[in-house]
């Protein structure tokens, strides 16, 4: 296992119209983070100059062209691109996006080859990402050909974690999709990521319900009852401790959710609203169930104060820690694995 400031944290930059930038410097502008790990920002040395004079950063880099070049307890800024880039602060751009792109495909190159460790992503906008070569909603789903596994969009801030079944899904089709192999991957997921990320040898999970009142009995929708109870009641005789279905509208204000190590909302906005609400902007988007660890902001590109100064880098940094915390945790429970201790047995 790598010493705390030899773990390698691959950042691809986003969308550089919006926060993304600033918030990643701001981050790195603390030289008390290199103790914890080494950055490798993937976008160029003269965007990332660019970027610390517009924001009158006090930062040094290491502008490098291969990954055998990073130098340890220090920021690199590994050159995906010699281009120059046209920024336009809080505008919507094509070739922004492009670049964006640019980005993720070299850091995801680097994350598969172990050249990085792990990856954490800036905000994209998913309109101008969007292209020949890339036609996905978002990273979640890009990540999940190139890494391999079942992702789950898993949001993460202390002692609150809520996964979602359903994540970029039009309201209207929500229920079509929520079917009885979809909550027992989902729920598998999250159970195996609650104990090899988190360390949570027994985990209590919450899953909430697709209708309003769980369906109150079918006045208001049957797939509470045909769906959900059904398929929840066989994880819980295959051992597993999960419970539910909720009703979503009084779970959060109870206090309920304290009693769990994670909850699976059905749908996006019924998890991400109180989970942005909870979480007080220091919230973390963890990529569960893949091969690699991916962590991001809980929040998009900002348009409206990007170039200003404003932004809040504090859910960026969190999502750095939170990423070297999964990290350390794989690797050790990859050594256990390894070196499994013999469990005594008891006197009678």
């Amino acid at each position: 296992m790598r010493k705390a400031e030899n773990v390698i944290v691959g950042i691809s930059i986003g969308d550089l119209n919006g926060i993304g930038g600033e918030i990643v410097l701001k981050t790195l502008e603390d030289v008390r983070m290199l103790e914890f790990f080494t950055p490798v920002i993937f976008a160029s040395a003269k965007t990332i100059s660019f970027l610390k004079n517009h924001f009158e950063l006090d930062i040094n880099f290491n502008g490098i062209n291969s990954l055998d070049q990073i130098i340890t307890g220090k920021i690199n800024v590994f050159n995906v691109w010699n281009d120059r880039v046209d920024i336009n602060f809080g505008q919507e751009d094509n070739q922004i996006g492009e670049f964006a792109i640019k980005s993720l495909f070299a850091a995801t190159k680097a994350l598969k080859e172990d050249a990085i460790d792990v990856l954490v992503t800036a905000p994209i906008n998913k309109h101008t990402i969007q292209s020949d070569h890339f036609t996905f909603p978002g990273h979640t789903d890009y990540l999940a050909q190139e890494l391999g596994g079942e992702s789950l969009m898993f949001m993460v801030s202390n002692n609150l974690r809520i996964g979602l079944l359903t994540d970029h899904v039009p309201v209207k089709d929500i229920a079509s999709h929520i079917t009885p192999k979809l909550i027992e991957s989902k729920v598998n997921t999250v159970y195996n990521s609650l104990q090899n990320d988190f360390n949570i040898r027994r985990p209590k999970i919450a899953v909430l319900g697709i209708n309003p009142h769980t369906g109150d009995n079918g006045v208001i929708g049957k797939e509470d009852d045909e769906v959900m109870r059904p398929t929840l009641k066989s994880l819980v005789e295959k051992g597993k401790l999960v419970y539910g279905p909720y009703a979503a509208d009084s779970f959060f204000g109870s206090s309920n959710y304290k009693n769990f190590d994670a909850i699976i909302a059905s749908y996006h906005d019924q998890g991400l609203i109180p989970f942005k609400t909870l979480s007080f902007g220091n919230g973390v988007n963890y990529t569960a169930g893949l091969s690699k660890i991916r962590t991001s902001p809980d929040h998009g590109t900002a348009y409206e104060i990007a170039g200003k100064g404003e932004a809040n880098e504090n859910s960026f940094k969190e999502a750095v820690f939170l990423a070297l915390k999964l990290y350390h945790n794989r690797m050790e429970n990859a050594e256990l694995a390894k070196n499994p201790l013999v469990t005594p047995q008891k006197k009678i």
